[in-house]
């Protein structure tokens, strides 16, 4: 019971570790990761990603669930539960950061059930890549189809965060983990007898450091910070539900790990397409266009192209999804815990103010010329409502929200309380000492660099 009397619930172990790397793993790691591997040229960069994940992201991923367990509060009670007074903005922060971000995250989300009806429907037979690109530009300014995905997915994610911790997100993500994998298990056994497959495991794997530069490593700190949920207070929401019998670090290692190998596994589905068909590096984007302009007429041209071209949208979806359920329910669970609303009532209300804020950036991509042009930054890459929202919450809520999480878990916190919740239950091999090391120093350090970037025109 929380303290206004309402039943919270608690995950099983294999329950947490499913809705936590459900929130983990989304579009950032189908999408970004292989744009940004692509454009920084494989190899050193993976290396050096993975160094950050370890000493950036896993840092601050076991402050998160530390917060949240000791305090089974969502991210704003968790501060004010463990003595943080005024820091409980930074909780603050989190919430505004997940509904924003929700907002036109399940735009986009949307976007990956119209193709994969397309993909099963045939949509793209006999064209060409410019005329999948023509019908992409045709649907994002189709204002009643962006708007009715951007419905339907937030419909879904309601439907699940209202059936609560055990019944809704838990159930859920045990059967959608599963087959995510799956899927990309069989999309990886396809790409294997591709062409290009042995050079996209070279390019993949083969460590150049000639190629690195410093903005290839500011990108691997980047990405490693933002690709596991971080600064948003998901971690500390889904933390609030675990029970004393979990270890924080072994879970933390395990949320990470698969979050990275999905976001490697990736690479490998898409980069024996790209090397197969010779897809040129102007049409590899930072938006999430080249999933939808560029991949469906080249999984047409391989073989069995007419299964793997839906698996693949149907594999988009089920990311995309738990990470939505992860951002509605760091929302409502303030609303639960703070102001005493009722499950159902929080979920319900919230997600249709959520939505009506989404419909802004579904109607922002060339629906209403007036949304499209909207600027609030005044860069070129900001233009739109859409991309200006994705800019703030990118590259000032997250890495902000980590930062004061960072500093408060390392330096503020109390030893006695960092420590009982580290050694609780499984032992590890992460050394207490080290992380604690991390989290006062590395990651802070770390994640300012990322804000300085930004402040001098950087962006993520």
């Amino acid at each position: 019971m929380n303290a206004n009397g309402s039943e919270r619930g608690n995950w099983t172990k294999l329950g947490f570790i499913f809705a936590a790397t459900g929130s983990a793993i989304g579009l950032g790691n189908i999408w970004k990761f292989p744009y940004i591997t692509y454009e920084n040229n494989g190899g050193a960069f993976v290396l050096v990603y993975l160094i950050c994940i370890a000493a950036i992201g896993l840092p601050i991923m076991i402050a998160e669930m530390i917060l949240g367990r000791k305090s089974q509060r969502n991210a704003v009670g968790a501060f004010k539960a463990v003595g943080g007074g005024k820091w409980k903005i930074v909780g603050g922060l989190g919430v505004i950061t997940g509904f924003v971000l929700l907002s036109y995250y399940s735009v986009v989300a949307g976007w990956t059930l119209e193709y994969f009806i397309k993909s099963v429907t045939g949509a793209f037979d006999g064209m060409d890549e410019s005329e999948v690109g023509k019908l992409f530009g045709d649907f994002l300014k189709n204002p009643v189809k962006q708007i009715s995905w951007h419905a339907v997915f937030m419909g879904l994610t309601i439907i699940i965060v209202a059936g609560g911790i055990v019944k809704g997100i838990q159930r859920i993500t045990k059967i959608l983990m599963p087959v995510l994998f799956i899927i990309m298990a069989i999309l990886l056994i396809q790409s294997v007898f591709s062409e290009g497959f042995g050079q996209a495991l070279t390019f993949l794997f083969r460590p150049n450091f000639s190629e690195l530069t410093l903005g290839s490593v500011l990108e691997a700190v980047g990405h490693s910070f933002f690709t596991l949920s971080l600064g948003m207070g998901a971690i500390i929401t889904y933390g609030s539900y675990m029970t004393d019998k979990d270890s924080i670090p072994k879970s933390a290692i395990i949320v990470c790990g698969l979050d990275t190998f999905v976001a490697l596994m990736a690479c490998m589905i898409i980069y024996p397409i790209i090397f197969t068909f010779k897809i040129s590096p102007e049409s590899m984007t930072k938006s999430a266009g080249i999933l939808f302009s560029t991949l469906p007429i080249h999984f047409l041209n391989m073989p069995g192209g007419f299964l793997f071209g839906p698996l693949f949208f149907i594999l988009v979806a089920f990311a995309a999804l738990t990470s939505t359920i992860s951002l509605l329910e760091v929302v409502v669970a303030y609303f639960i815990d703070e102001l005493g609303w009722r499950r159902v009532q929080a979920t319900i209300g919230l997600g249709i103010v959520i939505f009506v804020l989404g419909i802004f950036s579904a109607l922002s991509n060339g629906a209403v010329p007036a949304l499209s042009s909207f600027n609030l930054i005044g860069k070129s890459s900001t233009a739109g409502f859409f991309n200006t929202l994705d800019y703030l919450v990118s590259n000032w809520l997250l890495p902000v929200g980590g930062f004061f999480i960072a500093v408060f878990v390392g330096w503020r916190l109390q030893v006695a309380v960092k420590d009982e919740e580290y050694y609780k239950g499984e032992k590890t091999f992460l050394n207490y000492r080290a992380w604690n090391f991390l989290i006062k120093f590395v990651a802070p350090v770390a994640v300012a660099i990322i804000i300085i970037a930004v402040i001098f025109g950087r962006e993520f």
